[in-house]
C-alpha cells in the first residue's frame, strides 16, 4: 500500500432502495477506510437523471446513519472536494470528455435513438464498435466538415470512447489477483450523453481522480466495465494515481443460484432492503431489516459475514471489532448464499448481548403502538433483561413483554382444563392465602414456598406448573415462573391467580 492517505467512496445512485449487497459495499468501504484512519465518502451518482427517483438520497443518508456508518465527506457534511452530486459536477465531465475526442481516444456519436434500435433490430447481437462504427454517423466516419456543420448546429450526439483493436488489458484486483480483458470484446461506451451529463463510465474515473481516491471497493457486476475504466485513466494521463480496486463478491439467492434480487425476498419472505422503502411513483412499499425488528449491529455483523470471515470460528463482531479484524484479502471470489434464518440468528444474539437501557427506547414504542401502558420505566428495563433471550425480532417483545403490564385477555384453557381437578383448584385458593402471608417477594422465596405448599397437599410440583405459567401469561412462554411472578409482585400475581381460577374452574 501507498503512502497516500486512504480515501475511500461509497457511490450509490438515488433509483431506489438500498439493497443489502449496496450497504455490504458500504460496510467494506467504511472498514478499510477506518483501519488505515482514512476517510470514507459518499458520493451520490445521480447523472441518470431518467432514472433519479425522490426521496432516494435521504433514504441512502438515512440508512447509513441507521447503521451507523458516518460519512467523512457527503453533500450533507461537504467537505474539501464538494459537490459531492454528480449532478452538480455537471461543467467539469465536458472538458475530459473533450479532451478525449482531441487525443483520437473518443468520438461524437451523431446517431439517433431510432437509428440505433434499427440497427439492434435489424443486427443480431449489435454493438456500437470496432465492427460497425465506420458505418455509422460519428466523427470517425463522416468528414470533419460534416462534423463541424452538425457541431455547429447543436445536433444532439453523444462522446464514445474509442476502444482499441486487439489490446489486452490488465490490472491487479485485491480480492482476484491479475484480471485481463481483450479490447476486441468491449463496445464503445458512452461517456458524455447528448444532456451534457456523463455516464458512469466516465464520471467514476473523473471523480475518483479529481477526489484523490485510493482504493475503489464495488460489485464484481461492475467488471465487465474495468477495461473501459482502465483506458480512460490511461488515456487521461492518470493511470499513476489510479486507485486500487477491488470486486466484491455477489450476494447470491438461499439456493445460491443467482444474485439476491427484490423479487426474491418478495417471494420467499424477507426483506432484501436496509430500511422500507416507498416508492411514490408506484406506490409499492418494499420491506426494511429495520422495520421487522432488526437491530444494526446484527444487520452489519450478518453482511460482513457475507463473503468475508477472519479465520477464527468467531461469528459476533462489533462495528469496532470488524474494523480492527476486517481484511480485504479475506474476502471471498465467490458469492455468497444469503440465509434469513442466519439472518435472524444474528439478531437473536445481539438482543441478548444488548443492555436493556439501549434497547429500552425501541422496546417502549412496539409497546405503546400496540395499546400497552408504560408507567415504570425502571419496570421495564426489568422485564426486558428477563425477556430479551427469548426474543428473535424487535416486534417480538410485544409478545413476551405484553403480560407483564396487563393482565392475559384469553388463556390456553386447553394445555390445562383436561388434567385440571378439584384438589388442583384447592391448591390454588390455598396459595393465594400463603402467598399473601409472604413477606419477602423474590423469585427463590417464591419457588421454595410453592414446592413445600405442593408437598403439603401431595401433589407434585410439575403438575402445578404449567397452570400457574397459564394462570400468569396466559400461554406456555415466557421465562421461569417465579421470576414472572417476582416481578409481577404480590398483589398482581395474587390477582391473576384469582381471574384465572374462575375460568379453570368455569363449567
Amino acid at each position: 500500500m501507498s503512502d497516500k492517505k486512504v480515501r475511500v467512496r461509497f457511490a450509490p445512485s438515488p433509483t431506489g432502495g438500498l439493497h443489502l449487497g449496496g450497504v455490504r459495499t458500504a460496510l467494506f468501504n467504511y472498514l478499510f477506510a477506518k483501519q488505515h484512519q482514512g476517510d470514507f465518502i459518499l458520493r451520490i451518482e445521480d447523472t441518470d437523471q431518467n432514472r433519479y427517483v425522490e426521496g432516494a438520497e435521504d433514504y441512502i443518508l438515512d440508512c447509513l446513519k441507521w447503521c451507523g456508518l458516518t460519512p467523512d465527506e457527503s453533500p450533507v457534511a461537504g467537505g474539501p472536494y464538494a459537490p459531492y452530486r454528480q449532478s452538480e459536477r455537471k461543467a467539469i465531465y465536458r472538458e475530459y470528455a473533450e479532451k478525449l475526442v482531441r487525443q483520437g481516444h473518443a468520438y461524437y456519436a451523431f446517431d439517433t435513438p431510432e437509428e440505433l434500435d434499427k440497427n439492434r433490430k435489424e443486427i443480431p447481437n449489435f454493438q456500437y464498435g470496432q465492427v460497425y462504427r465506420d458505418g455509422l454517423r460519428n466523427s470517425l466516419s463522416l468528414t470533419e466538415h460534416e462534423v463541424d456543420e452538425l457541431l455547429d448546429s447543436h445536433t444532439p450526439h453523444v462522446i464514445r470512447i474509442k476502444m482499441p483493436a486487439d489490446e489486452r488489458v490488465s490490472f491487479t484486483d485485491m480480492i482476484r489477483g491479475q484480471v485481463s480483458f481483450e479490447t476486441s470484446q468491449v463496445d464503445d461506451k458512452v461517456l458524455l450523453k447528448a444532456d451534457g451529463m456523463p455516464t458512469y463510465h466516465l464520471a467514476v474515473v473523473v471523480d475518483d481522480y479529481l477526489m484523490k481516491i485510493t482504493h475503489a471497493f464495488r460489485g464484481e457486476e461492475w467488471l465487465p466495465s474495468a477495461p473501459v475504466h482502465l483506458l480512460l485513466w490511461e488515456y487521461l494521463g492518470w493511470k499513476a494515481d489510479m486507485p486500487e480496486w477491488a470486486h466484491l463478491p455477489l450476494i447470491l439467492k438461499p439456493d445460491g443460484h443467482g444474485k439476491l434480487s427484490k423479487r426474491d425476498g418478495t417471494r420467499l419472505g424477507f426483506p432484501v432492503y436496509a430500511m422500507n422503502w416507498f416508492d411514490a411513483k408506484t406506490g409499492e412499499l418494499t420491506p426494511g431489516f429495520r422495520e421487522l425488528g432488526f437491530l444494526p449491529e446484527a444487520f452489519l455483523n450478518l453482511l460482513a459475514t457475507l463473503g468475508w470471515n477472519d479465520g477464527t470460528d468467531q461469528e459476533l463482531f462489533s462495528l469496532n471489532e470488524l474494523v480492527e479484524k476486517f481484511s480485504i484479502g479475506r474476502v471471498s471470489k465467490a458469492g455468497a448464499k444469503f440465509d434469513f434464518e442466519k439472518a435472524k440468528w444474528f439478531n437473536a444474539e445481539w438482543i441478548k448481548k444488548s443492555e436493556a437501557l439501549s434497547l429500552e427506547p425501541k422496546v417502549k414504542i412496539i409497546l405503546e403502538e400496540k395499546g400497552v401502558v408504560i408507567s415504570d420505566d425502571e419496570y421495564l428495563l426489568k422485564v426486558i433483561d428477563k425477556i430479551k433471550d427469548r426474543v428473535v425480532l424487535l416486534p417480538d417483545f410485544y409478545q413476551q413483554a405484553a403480560y407483564f403490564f396487563e393482565q392475559p385477555k384469553e388463556y390456553d384453557v386447553n394445555s390445562v382444563k383436561p388434567k385440571w381437578t378439584a384438589v388442583k383448584t384447592d391448591f390454588f385458593v390455598s396459595l393465594i392465602t400463603l402467598f399473601g402471608k409472604t413477606g419477602v417477594w423474590d423469585e427463590a422465596t417464591l419457588e421454595a414456598a410453592f414446592k413445600a405448599h405442593a408437598e403439603e397437599k401431595s401433589i407434585k410440583p410439575g403438575e402445578l406448573m404449567l397452570p400457574f405459567r397459564v394462570m400468569l401469561v396466559g400461554g406456555k412462554f415466557g421465562p421461569h415462573v417465579f421470576d414472572i411472578a417476582a416481578l409481577l409482585g404480590k398483589e398482581e400475581t395474587i390477582r391473576r391467580i384469582e381471574k384465572a381460577l374462575e375460568v379453570f374452574t368455569a363449567e
